[in-house]
Formats: structure tokens, C-alpha cells, sequence
């Protein structure tokens, strides 16, 4: 039996696909009222019944904040993928964020390490490894530094690895995967996934920030494969491409067969977007798509090399343009 924490989110809803079609038997993580949409939209796209396939899943309600039910969550499992957490970059989320993030994930390697599972798969964050000097490589040796660079999502992430770390210390047979910028299709409003939407809508200013991104579907047969080679005490960067904000929003653009972005945002104009996307929230309620963190990070150039994990695995990585061609035929073919 294998176990996914974040099953209905955009990682966790390809992974749950992905395990379905190896016919591996699936329990997954739930709260009351979850949303199965995304998930369901998803399996939809993969395989040919996916109603049957849909309901092979074996849920199970808890919480990574309640220990007990991870307890009873993780009988008879002999795999965990964790997944579930928080990425917010909303200063009104940091408290929330920050418990879900580190205490859930000790939760889950205490629960897995007293149910004695055979294998557990972090899903970092790059943002873990914390920030490089603008413009050099992080790779898994960077030493983490506290700087005001690093965003607090960054700050959960990396405590929460800690705890992952603590838990290999104490016997638990896991590997970490740190990745970038998840890519797929998923919920068009939020996450990665409103970049296309953004872009559908007419956007029409760009920066020159550089960072890594990955699509969604390699990142989950990058943690399948580490578990399978067992290559446990480690952690692997899963990056595709570093590539500029730009070209990714020109790629998205002609994939959308609409005009891209024209204007350069430089930092005056990306911190006064922010501060008027934050207005628009107070005013509106809406989500703010640009905040102080990512108007920082959009200037930022950031390289990820994966040269441990294509050596250790020889994985090879689905071109980005490609990738981004892919998830804008859906995004077309669900919003006609």
C-alpha cells in the first residue's frame, strides 16, 4: 500500500495518477470537504476509465497536524510520498503556513518511522537550499544562510526538511526531492498553473529574474524512481531548465496563440504593482497575484544544476517549451 499526503493538489493529484497506472494500491490523505475536482480532471486526462480508476483510491480523513490519525492513516503502508503543505507568499498565511509545513511534516516522519515504513519521499522546495549570490549556482551542498532573501515559505521548508533529516537519523529509509517551479495543469487560478491564465488575460509586463522550473508529470517519475533505486540519506535537486521569465511568458503566449508581454517592470514598478495588487485585495477580497516576495523574486536570477541527480539516476528531463506547449492545449481545450 502506498500513502500520499496532498493527494487534490496540482503535485499530488499527477502522482496519484501516475501510482494508479502502475497498480499499485493507493490510500491517500484527506480532510472533510476536500475538493477531488482537480484530482478528477486529472486522472480524466490519463487513463480511460476514470471513474473506475478514481474510486481504486482508499481514503482515509485525518490531518498531518493530528499524529493520531497519521497512525492509523499509514497501517499496512510501505510507502509515503509527502506532498501536502502550504506555499503561500501572503504575509496573513506565514503563522499557518509555518505550523502546517513543520509540524505536519514531523507528524508524518514520526508516524512512518513507528509504523515502520519501508520508504518515505519528501517533496522540498529549492527555496529550501536557500539563496545563492544573485546569478550562482545553488546546488545540494548549499549551506543554508539566514537572509531577509528568504522568503518564510523558504524558512518552512527548510525546517520541515530538518525534520526529514532528523527522522533518516533515527532510521527512517527517506530521500528529498528540492524542487523548482512546479509546472502543469492544474487549478487556473492559482499556483503555477494562473501563469497561463495571466498570460490568457493579457499581460503585459515582463522582468528579466531567471529561475528554475519542472513539469509536474517529470517531478513525479523523478520520486517513483527514487524510491524504486532506493537511494535513501539523500536529497536531489529536479529542475528542467533554468530560464528567464521572460521566455517563459513568451512561450506561454505563443502556445496560447495570443500577444505576449511588451513591457519591462523594473523594480520600482514591481514594488508599486505589488503594493497596488495588495489595495485590490483589501478592496475586493481577491487573491493578490503579485506580493512583496514575488515582485523580489521575479528580479532575482537563480540557477539550479541537476548534474547529482542525472548522474545518480540518468533521468532525462521533457524540454520546457515542450512542457508548456502541452499544459496550454489543456488549458485551450478547458477554457474554449
Amino acid at each position: 500500500m502506498i500513502f500520499v499526503t496532498g493527494a487534490t493538489g496540482l503535485l499530488g493529484s499527477h502522482l496519484v495518477s501516475r501510482l494508479l497506472g502502475t497498480h499499485e494500491k493507493v490510500r491517500a490523505l484527506r480532510r472533510p470537504g476536500s475538493d477531488f475536482r482537480l484530482l478528477q480532471k486529472v486522472i480524466s486526462r490519463n487513463h480511460a476509465h476514470p471513474d473506475q480508476m478514481f474510486n481504486q483510491i482508499e481514503w482515509v480523513t485525518g490531518d498531518i497536524l493530528d499524529y493520531y490519525s497519521l497512525e492509523a492513516a499509514l497501517e499496512k503502508v510501505h510507502t509515503v510520498y509527502h506532498c501536502a503543505a502550504i506555499v503561500s507568499f501572503e504575509g496573513s498565511d506565514n503563522g499557518r503556513m509555518l505550523q502546517n509545513n513543520i509540524l505536519g511534516t514531523a507528524n508524518m516522519v514520526n508516524a512512518a518511522l513507528h509504523m515502520g515504513v519501508d520508504a518515505f519521499c519528501y517533496v522540498s522546495s529549492i527555496a529550501a537550499l536557500g539563496r545563492a549570490t544573485n546569478g550562482t549556482k545553488v546546488t545540494e551542498r548549499t549551506i543554508w544562510k539566514n537572509s531577509d532573501r528568504n522568503t518564510v515559505y523558504a524558512q518552512s521548508k527548510h525546517e520541515a526538511e530538518k525534520e526529514v533529516w532528523r527522522g533518516i537519523a533515527e532510521g527512517l529509509k527517506a530521500v528529498i526531492v528540492n524542487p523548482s517551479i512546479i509546472l502543469g495543469a492544474g487549478n487556473w487560478d492559482n499556483g503555477s498553473a494562473a501563469i497561463i491564465r495571466t498570460v490568457d488575460n493579457g499581460l503585459r509586463f515582463y522582468t528579466k529574474g531567471i529561475n528554475g522550473f519542472v513539469d509536474v508529470k517529470d517531478l513525479t517519475e523523478v520520486m517513483i524512481l527514487l524510491v524504486q533505486k532506493k537511494l535513501f540519506g539523500e536529497r536531489f535537486i529536479v529542475s528542467a531548465a533554468d530560464v528567464s521569465y521572460q521566455k517563459l511568458f513568451e512561450w506561454v503566449a505563443a502556445g496560447l496563440n495570443v500577444e505576449g508581454p511588451k513591457i519591462y517592470a523594473n523594480q520600482v514598478m514591481s514594488k508599486i504593482a505589488w503594493r497596488l495588487f495588495v489595495l485590490r485585495k483589501l478592496i475586493s477580497g481577491k487573491q493578490a497575484l503579485i506580493t512583496r516576495e514575488t515582485a523580489k523574486t521575479a528580479h532575482s536570477k537563480h540557477h539550479y544544476p541537476t548534474d547529482k541527480l542525472i548522474s545518480h539516476t540518468g533521468f532525462n528531463f521533457k524540454p520546457l517549451q515542450q512542457s508548456i506547449n502541452e499544459i496550454t492545449a489543456i488549458y485551450r481545450e478547458e477554457n474554449q
